[in-house]
């Protein structure tokens, strides 16, 4: 993609080129870095599992529910950038892509302040609110403090890689979590084993290590300023109208769409954990699995909405509906094997977080259930692909009401009370949630009123 101020603008142009090659090309780095990420959250609740038992788990695990909500949060709005940035880099404007740019950074960064701060304040009645249980009370407490006051770094690492994303450049966030992951087992590794230190070891090993991904990711842009077409001057970082305006109108939804999931999420982690360790236990692990599993869907997805915006931008609709074609092939090879392993080798996974036999023999039912989670995330995802990158904000937050609110909470309190089926029917809500949003999404698509929305670069 050519720069006005001379040689070659960072990212690829998505409007070109053999479909299937470039969104496997644009993903695999995605892949990677989500592949990364995901090892060493693990890494946590392997070594904490190990050093500090159930109640080292349960306590990071829950701890880092407030961390996980407000990331998600940052997430809807860095959504929101990226989906922008990416159609204004499919119709080549670059002006308003340096506007966006500044923008979209001042906006995470001043929030990852507030948000943080605001979240480490109420660790206690949050906590109380979960039902944490007694023995990983203390553990929770400091796992959800030193997380929230590290949130500027995911704000701002995710801002980072929303630009990058937005103009085809999916190599360079590897890099800076490659580094950050390293740096994450080897701080995790001297806190905890070395230093005894449980939860609150695993919590300033993490904040440190997106220390390291933020400040890398932020040097970046600033040694290639002149490639983004961005200088790094005070005044580029004021907040402009229209951006801000754009970022609002569709991040707001996204995050209320990721918050009101991530937060049925947690009501159904608070009554699973009222159950007992046991069932608090299998229900963290088994999430941990759960987002481990959907790691090649969800980068595929990523990748398509990045594409189908620059598309969408460039006015290339044929294109745009091809790249969902391509990504629900990938999708779907990879639920049916994700659906494999659920059903064949359960105990073998869950061993590897806990030696707890209980827990162990419980993953069976967890995961058989959690099948009905892959199918629907699998054909899902890359018709969302379609909301998100046509910025149909809207709609967005149809599906968090009904995935978040409705069918999660609904599912699970209708199950486990009217049916009778305890901590089983919260484990049914959770996988069951899906279901419409499923059938929204697929003919949301094939209705073909994508094509005739009014792209976010014409508001």
């Amino acid at each position: 993609m050519p720069n006005p101020a001379g040689g070659h603008r960072v990212g690829a142009d998505l409007t070109e080129g053999h479909i299937t090659k470039t969104l496997i090309r644009f993903a695999i780095p995605l892949l990677l870095a989500n592949l990364i990420q995901q090892l060493y959250n693990t890494v946590d609740l392997i070594i904490i599992g190990q050093f500090a038992g159930s109640a080292g788990t349960v306590g990071t695990s829950t701890g880092g529910d407030m961390a996980n909500f407000l990331t998600l949060v940052g997430m809807g709005f860095s959504s929101a950038g990226q989906v922008y940035i990416a159609q204004l880099a499919g119709a080549k404007d670059e002006k308003k892509i340096k506007n966006a740019i500044g923008t979209l950074m001042t906006l995470m960064l001043v929030g990852g302040v507030v948000l943080g701060i605001v979240g480490a304040c109420v660790n206690q009645p949050f906590l109380h609110l979960l039902n944490t249980p007694e023995e990983a009370f203390r553990q929770a407490t400091q796992y959800m403090i030193v997380t929230c006051l590290g949130m500027p770094f995911i704000y701002g690492y995710n801002a980072v890689c929303g630009i990058l994303r937005g103009m085809g450049e999916s190599k360079r966030p590897l890099y800076f979590v490659s580094i950050a992951a390293v740096s994450n087992v080897v701080l995790d590794l001297f806190f905890v084993a070395v230093l005894d230190m449980a939860s609150l070891g695993t919590a300033i090993a993490t904040v440190m290590a997106q220390a390291i991904s933020c400040i890398a990711g932020i040097v970046f842009l600033y040694k290639r300023q002149e490639q983004f077409g961005f200088d790094f001057r005070l005044s580029s970082f004021r907040l402009h109208k229209e951006p801000l305006k754009v970022i609002f109108k569709l991040g707001i939804p996204k995050a209320a769409q990721m918050a009101l999931i991530d937060v049925s999420m947690m009501y159904c982690s608070s009554q699973v954990n009222s159950y007992g360790l046991v069932a608090a236990a299998t229900n963290n692990i088994g999430n941990k699995i759960t987002r481990f599993s959907n790691i090649v869907t969800m980068s595929v997805d990523t990748a398509a909405a990045a594409m189908i915006g620059q598309n969408l931008g460039a006015r290339k609709y044929d294109r745009a509906k091809k790249v969902v074609y391509k990504a629900l092939i990938v999708s779907s090879i990879m639920a049916a094997l994700n659906c494999l392993l659920a059903l064949t080798v359960p105990k073998q996974i869950f061993r590897i977080f806990s030696e707890d036999p209980e827990v162990i023999e419980f993953s069976v039912i967890f995961m058989r259930i959690n099948v009905i989670t892959f199918i629907l995330a699998g054909i899902m995802g890359p018709y969302s692909a379609m909301i998100t990158g046509d910025g149909n904000a809207n709609l967005s937050l149809l599906i968090g009401i009904l995935d978040g609110v409705v069918l999660r909470i609904g599912i699970s309190v209708f199950m486990a009370n009217v049916l009778d089926f305890g901590v089983l029917g919260y484990f049914y809500g959770n996988a069951l949630a899906r279901i419409a949003p499923c059938f929204i999404t697929t003919i949301y698509f094939y209705s073909g009123r994508w094509k005739r929305r009014k792209l976010l670069v014409e508001q």
